[in-house]
């Protein structure tokens, strides 16, 4: 059996592969790779490194040839839809017995920025009639980052997700348990159904501030701004405008509950607790 993880050099990748070595033998994985002089590690570790490209199908069809069960890690926004539509007709052409795919929150019920590629490419997948397993997953605790650091240096949270209704909640995890999580299922050691709603347990803003105080020790208060008073905010705190309107749009998604979901199954998938909030952020921020 060999097992074929995509985006094998990214933060998420580095995970699945560090996760998948446990379960399977190394000599069994392929990385897929765009560049071949940054996985001199993986080919020390005894895993084979095979180079392709989401937007080369002719590289593709060369690094799927003989490989059973493959991760496809989505790739970056912009041309999305087109490259993974090759990596999954690639695959069903080289016979790949199995794909999963990191697919977004309650990707088919919602309608936002992120969800369309998800959407299209879940659907590209079903199409092709590849058993399949779409890891859906909610949000990186380290997504925040920018966020935690300067609410440490002011002593405020700053968001724009609250509303009249009450908080919305977003079910952060650490990028190594949606990793962690990846590679279980493609080891294909454990029964996983079609959907698999990798959330962690909901928490909004306020809570999360709550956390950061905890682990940090230092009081830190949640601030809830109007959108231009958040964009103002964080571009005063050194973030550029684009991606300070960037991390607007995520807060504008999550405002509108598409992150608000509550499953047992990233826990269920792991075989063991997610660590903790206050836990998250400690490893994240280094506390």
């Amino acid at each position: 059996m060999t097992y074929l993880v995509t985006g094998a050099t990214g933060g998420l990748g580095g995970y699945v592969l560090e996760y998948l070595k446990q379960l399977v033998p190394a000599s069994d994985i392929i990385a897929l790779v765009r560049n071949e002089g940054k996985a001199a590690s993986l080919k020390e570790q005894g895993v084979q490194v095979r180079v392709g490209d989401y937007g080369d199908s002719d590289s593709l069809s060369a690094a799927f040839t003989g490989v059973d069960r493959l991760l496809l890690i989505s790739g970056a926004p912009g041309n999305r839809q087109a490259e993974h539509a090759h990596v999954v007709n690639e695959a069903k052409k080289a016979g790949v017995s199995f794909i999963a795919y990191t697919s977004f929150a309650n990707a088919s019920n919602v309608d936002n920025m992120l969800s369309t590629d998800h959407q299209f490419t879940e659907q590209l997948i079903e199409r092709s009639g590849m058993e399949h397993t779409f890891l859906r997953n909610n949000w990186y605790l380290e997504n925040e980052t920018a966020l935690l650091k300067a609410a440490l240096d002011t002593g405020e949270l700053d968001s724009s997700a609250g509303d009249a209704a009450g908080d919305a909640t977003v079910g952060w995890a650490l990028k190594r348990e949606y990793g962690e999580a990846a590679a279980r299922v493609l080891s294909g050691r454990q029964e996983n159904p079609s959907i698999l709603e990798l959330s962690g347990q909901p928490h909004t803003y306020k809570q999360l501030a709550q956390a950061l105080s905890h682990a940090s020790g230092k009081p830190v208060t949640s601030r809830d701004l109007d959108e231009d008073a958040f964009v103002d905010a964080l571009e005063g705190k050194g973030l550029p405008e684009e991606a300070a309107k960037g991390t607007l749009g995520i807060q504008q998604l999550i405002k509108a509950g598409d992150l608000e979901v509550t499953s047992s199954d990233f826990e269920q998938t792991l075989g063991h607790p997610l660590a903790s909030l206050e836990e998250g952020l400690k490893e994240v921020l280094g506390l």
